[in-house]
């Protein structure tokens, strides 16, 4: 089964994944680029709503998690790494570099144990830490399990720049775990001005061909000096397998007495082999179809050739910094298993939204969110950010505001819906995770409605409501929808957390829309794909087993 887990992957890693279980995996980890990446929701005129909030900060520091973490370096049975992160400590000291090394040795050796022998590991990241992290690769895989430095190239120059030359790249680094990797060899179509250059001839059936050298550039070669159609030389092929040749077809001769040349038909060859410069896949625009809006999101292509290149079908792929789910998406198109990893709960409900857009009928689990009341008052305790960002997602509203932007105005979430042609409306929504409430909450909330000029208030709570809040509620009345007149629905609805999870309870609103407002929605994908195998057609992919 496919699985979804919430929470560090240190964590996850130790305590839920086997040793050698998987196959292959995608890691693209915070960048230590000292930037901070904003989840931008727009609102359904176009423009950027209010419903900014932090992903993730791409900033790591020393302190008591990256001490604790870099003591259990110490005491783990590969010593390179332990030798390695300890000189490099003396070497940078103890700042923010020297925690993200930290931090991505240890799940680097996690990850390396999970790995069966035959499994890959791409590691994302860009120039800021991209050689360190290497060497710390070195550490954990050894130095001979190095596979490639992919670059690719996600982004145009930029002209901005004035005292260094533009950043536009990425880099990817490849481990192996054993000797004898998974490994299909994908290559491209030929660019067109390549064709016309070196395949310029055709056959009357329109294959097109170009000619090769027959002629030998050792000149000692006794066996192979011959005489053929009139000229004598030391040719590449016996005589008889030129013979052959000729009979087929596949040698000609301008004229008598001249080279005869070899055709080497186009069809013949797969195309042009992937190398380690990535240059042909673009990057996401904010326009593109593709893109959902999250800030670091990467192209599916990318993930596809990398899933395709690395394994097979039925093979678990694994992304323990999983993001918006760009790698366990394209492992479920390309009929692989998978394993999603992220430490917020916001990219695990984006995650969940849109493998079931794309993929209606899907089946996995998820790990590490509440499932029942308990569940929910840890999440609280823990993280009140995170448990406001988890029950926004259970009623379907994306969240409102950045937690470092300053006062939220009671409001943590919003629902856009349409239920007159092409006029969005809103809904504010309210969480509360502590242990008492009361009227003065719900009061605040119809303050909020009005002043937004929010059509309906959601008041999501832990605890149970007082028959206070319920009185105060129904004095907000009701909205009238002008398209839907067979129900009510309250300006004020209170749903508790409880309700929500047994599903007894759910915001009720008109919406001709669909949901489409809230969330981006994912293309619906076809069925899992099977790779073609030593197949060569012009504008397509193929890949074979190396």
């Amino acid at each position: 089964m496919n699985k979804l887990f919430f929470g560090d992957c240190l964590d996850v890693l130790r305590n839920e994944i086997p040793d050698e279980s998987v196959d292959l995996v995608y890691l693209d980890p915070p960048f230590n680029s000292s930037r901070d990446y904003n989840l931008l929701f727009k609102a359904p005129d176009g423009h950027k709503s209010e419903a900014q909030i932090e992903a993730f900060q791409d900033t790591w520091h020393w302190g008591e998690q990256a001490e604790r973490e870099f003591r259990q370096l110490l005491v783990q049975p590969n010593t390179q790494t332990s030798e390695l992160l300890a000189s490099l400590r003396r070497f940078l000291g103890e700042n923010d570099l020297m925690a993200y090394l930290t931090m991505m040795a240890n799940r680097l050796l996690e990850l390396h144990r999970s790995l069966r022998s035959t499994g890959s590991l791409y590691l994302h990241c860009d120039p800021s830490a991209s050689h360190y992290l290497k060497v710390v690769l070195d550490a954990v895989f050894g130095p001979e399990s190095f596979g490639n430095e992919i670059s690719w190239l996600r982004s145009q120059p930029k002209s901005h720049t004035t005292i260094n030359f533009p950043n536009c790249r990425d880099v990817i680094l490849r481990y192996t775990k054993g000797n004898n990797p998974k490994f299909f060899k994908i290559y491209t179509a030929h660019d067109p001005e390549y064709l016309e250059k070196f395949y310029r001839f055709q056959d009357s059936d329109g294959r097109r061909y170009r000619l090769g050298d027959l002629t030998n550039p050792n000149k000692d070669r006794p066996n192979l000096t011959y005489e053929f159609l009139g000229v004598t030389r030391v040719w590449r092929w016996t005589k008889d397998r030129m013979q052959k040749a000729l009979d087929e077809g596949r040698i000609v001769q301008s004229k008598p007495g001249s080279i005869p040349a070899f055709k080497r038909y186009l069809d013949d060859m797969r195309g042009q082999p992937i190398s380690d410069n990535w240059s042909d896949i673009e990057h996401l625009h904010g326009s593109n179809s593709e893109a959902l809006g999250y800030p670091t999101q990467k192209p599916q292509a990318l993930l596809e050739r990398i899933i395709e290149a690395s394994s097979e079908l039925g093979d678990v792929v694994m992304d323990p910094f999983c993001g918006c789910g760009t790698a366990v998406h394209a492992a479920q198109k390309l009929g692989r298993l998978w394993i999603g990893i992220d430490i917020t709960h916001l990219a695990i409900s984006l995650i969940e939204k849109r493998l079931t857009d794309a993929f209606p009928g899907i089946e996995f689990e998820v790990h590490g969110t509440p499932k029942d009341l308990e569940g929910a008052r840890n999440l609280a305790l823990r993280d009140k950010y995170q448990f406001q960002w988890w029950a926004c997602s259970l009623v379907g509203a994306q969240p409102w505001q950045d937690k470092k932007k300053g006062a939220d105005r009671g409001i943590d979430g919003i629902i856009y819906f349409q239920d007159e042609k092409g006029i969005p409306k809103k809904i504010i929504v309210s969480v509360k995770g502590g242990e008492s409430v009361g009227r003065a909450m719900i009061a605040d909330l119809k303050n909020s409605v009005e002043r937004e000029k929010a059509q309906i208030g959601l008041f999501v709570t832990l605890a149970a409501p007082t028959k206070e809040m319920v009185k105060e509620a129904l004095t907000a009345g009701f909205y009238e929808s002008p398209n839907f007149k067979s129900g009510e629905y309250p300006k004020i609805q209170i749903l508790t957390i409880e309700g929500l999870l047994n599903g007894t309870q759910c915001p009720r609103y008109p919406d001709l829309s669909l949901g489409v407002y809230t969330f981006k929605k994912a293309s619906q994908e076809s069925a899992a794909a099977e790779p073609s195998i030593d197949l060569f057609n012009q504008g397509s992919m193929s890949i074979s087993r190396e």
